[in-house]
């Protein structure tokens, strides 16, 4: 599983903190243990409010983010427009709309502030870092809202903000998920570029897309995500520990535990992922993705 040694080891990253209890265990045991280098959080969840103090806790040992979300639950405040029943669309749903340019910005806008606003209010500090539940900050029209929300907010001090795409070489010399990789990296297009015209670090480089095919070892896609890293190599992963929420909520449920086990046990694994590290401000050094 060698890795560039010219480049800095890619950043590890467990997204869904926050979707139920068993997750989030699940990634506080990967973080204590020095398996993971970042984590992201979703604040939308009924958890949230018992976990945020949890996850504070881990600050000194990760980057903590802000996992957006517009498909999973309920908004925070009123979306008449996205979820006029009180419950956001699905994936799918929304990115027909925002495709066909059908998303109401200023809406996205406001649970985009209501959403860093209760991270805030939580954490006592803002994101190191944002990126999207089923990479919907990089869809069109919602980065666009994204965008415009975050250069009001961050005029200083700026999160990273994760680029969902990849080049496509790379994707098809990695050999996983790679017609889901490929759409995926379609719809992020041009995402990376406007952020960092804007001034925002972004990962160079992705990996981390499955078919969560529990007949595929996920110790063999974890081997596949570090081939042909990008500079600035950013790799996502879903660990933890399935629940019976985690069925009511999500399709993918044992196929996390797959992955908590992989990434607990690998023994190289440590030394193979970036440790970040902050300054006297506690702001996040990121190194070339700063630049």
């Amino acid at each position: 599983m060698a890795t560039d040694d010219l480049r800095p080891a890619p950043v590890l990253c467990a997204d869904d903190y926050g979707m139920t209890a068993g997750v989030s265990a699940g990634i506080e045991e990967l973080v204590w243990a020095g398996r993971l280098s970042a984590v992201s959080a979703l604040v939308t969840r009924p958890h949230w409010p018992e976990l945020a103090p949890r996850l504070e806790g881990l600050r000194s040992r990760a980057a903590i983010g802000l996992h957006l979300n517009l498909t999973l639950g309920e908004p925070l405040g009123p979306m008449p427009h996205l979820a006029p029943s009180g419950g956001f669309p699905s994936v799918g749903e929304l990115l027909k709309l925002s495709t066909t340019g059908r998303i109401d910005e200023s809406e996205i806008m406001s649970e985009i502030g209501r959403q860093l606003d209760r991270f805030e209010q939580s954490m006592g500090h803002a994101p190191d870092m944002i990126d999207g539940h089923q990479h919907v900050h990089a869809f069109p029209q919602i980065r666009r809202a994204l965008l415009r929300t975050l250069s009001k907010r961050y005029s200083t001090t700026k999160p990273l903000l994760r680029d969902p795409a990849d080049w496509p070489t790379a994707i098809v010399l990695r050999g996983t998920a790679v017609p889901k990789a490929l759409m995926i990296a379609a719809v992020a297009t041009g995402f990376g570029r406007s952020a960092r015209r804007l001034g925002f670090p972004t990962n160079r480089g992705f990996s981390g897309v499955s078919r969560f095919d529990e007949r595929i070892p996920y110790a063999r896609e974890l081997q596949r995500f570090f081939v042909q890293p990008g500079r600035d190599h950013l790799i996502m992963c879903h660990p933890g520990y399935p629940d019976e929420e985690l069925a009511r909520v999500d399709p993918v449920v044992n196929r996390r535990r797959a992955e908590l086990d992989v990434l607990r046990s690998h023994p190289e694994l440590p030394s193979l992922i970036r440790h970040l590290y902050r300054d006297e401000a506690g702001r996040i050094r990121w190194g070339a993705a700063d630049a």
